[in-house]
């Protein structure tokens, strides 16, 4: 791979790589802000970002300049990475405000919890690039740095992978429009199964059948099998078994909470819980399997502390140690201090170190299995039970207990997040050679403004729908929030977390990641069969190319992703301003369950055909 000369008059952070990245930052950050809510699950945006980047900068702006395009990427990346950190944890204070346990958050106080994990993460990524990136070149391959880095060189050979990126967008863009906006189509397809008292059934939309293609075929598969678990097993043995009683945490016999609300009553009322258990575990078994890993890369950052110091040339060049030192400092004055941040002094100095423990970790993982596979809601979760716990234990209990316990995980959660992005757009500036020091300087650029804007989305799906409806379900952000009040206030359903947990171990003896199914038994089957599709259709498109990493369908389906993700902040702008009313179609025209199939089936064959399109998608983008 060719690194860009050494000389110093390199163009990289300039005004038009700023306003750009800043652009991207907004728009992938409110999408995937989007994505993670309903789903539970988002998508590391640094390909289609260097997509969009290079395309912006070379195609559109005639300015050739590889850096340049690097820096807009570097800026964009950061803001979705920041929006995966805070949709799994700050929805809690919403739902805390509508049952009338807290005031509803401000958004000052999400800035500013934003942006302290943000700048964090940033920081305790610094002294850990020379240890990582730099001397463990050949072990930690960073496999979205390196297809960020083969994008941008593409685009110096004249690429056009942006049309795949922007296809995708307007594709998903006009279904969602149709689903969700004019309703002329249904976008979920229910088959009650009446011989086991359940149901079954998948959504249409094109960005879930995205998720599955990104993921692949046996995450996919992983989850789906999840999802049969749950509601192809538990959901007809507790209604067979248990259909005259009355269990907790429900307040009616089973049989007449079916018959009022179905399959999706047991779901919520045992289902749910049981699946948290399995996540919780899932998330704890992962950082443990780690251990050996986390240890020497803790040591290996340790001793690279030193290393952070001006090199003779541009590349060798981060932030110094005096920075770094002097914003963490700041950091958690900031976080201690501030009224809007409902956080004590012990629970600053917790972020601290659990902070720079789970930036390494997340740093390390990134490297081995990509930003989309890093487990950071296990890492939120794994913080939640001990600081929970301790801050219980100092006296910090009640309403401002469960505020700072549910601050003290977002801002870890952001963390995590921002190290493993921060760590991907390094690799990808050391392999074009690019200047350390203004990436870093990039990220935190990239921080702020998403900090800025993640509290306004936030609030607008919100007030649009509501956390924990059935448009946002925000899976992440429910389990965090019966972690902390379970141990807060003893209100958990124990027994049905610790069959969650038990059946994790299972999975986990059977050699078997426990996250995926996990996940897939959290959430409800609708998504995971729509993810299975998607999964099914990069199995067909594997087959039909042997190199498809970072090839014409990945972008594709990037691009279904960030197009659904900005149709349903548009729509929830109209449901606000009260003109959602006026674009629903559906009691005049509506095209039922056949529209929605015929849209799922062209949905599929488009992805499959854009992903096989070998000749034309892979010599356009470039990868190999």
């Amino acid at each position: 791979m060719n690194k860009q000369p050494h000389c110093e008059n390199q163009k990289e952070l300039t005004p038009v790589s700023i306003v750009t990245g800043v652009l991207l930052a907004v728009i992938f950050g409110a999408a995937n802000a989007y994505l993670g809510l309903r789903v539970g699950m988002t998508i590391s945006a640094s390909i289609p970002a260097a997509v969009v980047s290079m395309s912006v900068i070379r195609v559109i702006l005639r300015r050739d300049s590889l850096l340049e395009s690097n820096m807009v990427q570097t800026i964009g990346s950061a803001g979705e990475s920041l929006a995966a950190g805070a949709i799994f944890t700050l929805p809690v204070l919403f739902l805390w405000s509508v049952e009338g346990v807290i005031d509803t958050p401000s958004l000052l106080t999400i800035a500013l919890i934003s942006l302290c994990g943000g700048v964090l993460g940033v920081l305790f990524m610094v002294p850990l690039r020379g240890s990582l990136i730099v001397k463990e070149e050949d072990t930690l391959p960073y496999p979205e740095g390196k297809a960020c880095a083969e994008v941008l060189l593409a685009g110096e050979k004249g690429g056009a992978g942006a049309l795949f990126v922007f296809g995708g967008m307007g594709f998903s863009a006009l279904v969602k429009l149709i689903t969700d906006g004019l309703k002329l189509i249904p976008a979920t397809i229910t088959l009650k199964v009446n011989a086991l008292k359940t149901e079954v059934s998948t959504q249409i939309y094109p960005a879930l059948l995205g998720v599955g293609y990104l993921c692949g075929a046996r995450i996919a598969a992983y989850m789906f099998a999840g999802g049969i678990l749950g509601w192809l097993v538990l959901i007809p043995m507790i209604n067979t078994f248990g259909e005259s009683l009355t269990l907790y945490p429900a307040e009616v016999p089973i049989a007449q909470l079916y018959a009022k609300g179905g399959a999706s009553a047991i779901w919520s009322t045992y289902i749910r819980y049981i699946g948290a258990g399995a996540v919780a575990a899932g998330g704890i078994i992962s950082l443990l399997k780690s251990l050996p890993l986390i240890g020497t890369t803790f040591v290996a950052s340790i001793k690279g502390l030193s290393d952070t110091k001006s090199g003779k040339d541009r590349t060798q060049r981060d932030l110094s140690m005096r920075t770094i030192l002097l914003g963490i400092v700041l950091m958690t004055v900031v976080i201690w201090l501030l009224p809007p941040i409902p956080v004590t002094f012990l629970g600053a100095v917790l972020i601290v170190l659990f902070g720079f423990f789970f930036a390494t970790v997340s740093a390390r993982m990134v490297g081995l299995v990509g930003s989309s596979n890093n487990p950071v809601s296990g890492m939120a979760i794994a913080t939640l039970l001990f600081t929970t716990l301790i801050l219980k234990a100092t006296g910090d209990g009640g309403a401002h207990g469960m505020k700072g316990a549910i601050a003290i995980g977002s801002i870890i959660c952001i963390v995590a997040a921002m190290a493993g992005d921060t760590s991907q757009d390094l690799k990808t500036g050391y392999l074009l050679g690019a200047t350390p020091k203004k990436q870093q300087i990039g990220e935190l650029i990239g921080s702020f403004f998403s900090a800025l804007t993640i509290g306004a989305v936030l609030i607008l799906l919100d007030r649009a729908w509501g956390f924990g409806s059935e448009e946002l379900s925000a899976p992440q952000a429910t389990l965090m929030k019966l972690i902390i009040e379970g141990i807060m206030n003893g209100s958990l359903p124990w027994t049905l977390v610790f069959i969650g947990a038990f059946t994790a171990l299972a999975v986990e003896a059977l050699s078997v990641p426990v996250l995926p199914v996990a996940i897939g038994l959290y959430l409800p089957l609708e998504l995971s069969f729509a993810i299975l599709f998607g999964g099914m259709v990069r199995s067909l498109a594997d087959r039909r190319q042997k190199k498809t990493e970072a090839a014409s369908g990945i972008l594709f389906c990037s691009g279904l992703i960030a197009g659904e993700g900005i149709v349903g902040i548009l729509l929830a702008v109209l449901t606000i301003l009260g003109f959602a009313d006026g674009i629903d179609l559906s009691g005049r025209v509506s095209f039922g369950a056949v529209g929605a199939g015929v849209v799922l089936i062209c949905s599929m064959g488009l992805i499959y055909f854009v992903a096989a399109w070998r000749n034309k998608g892979s010599n356009k983008t470039g990868h190999t």
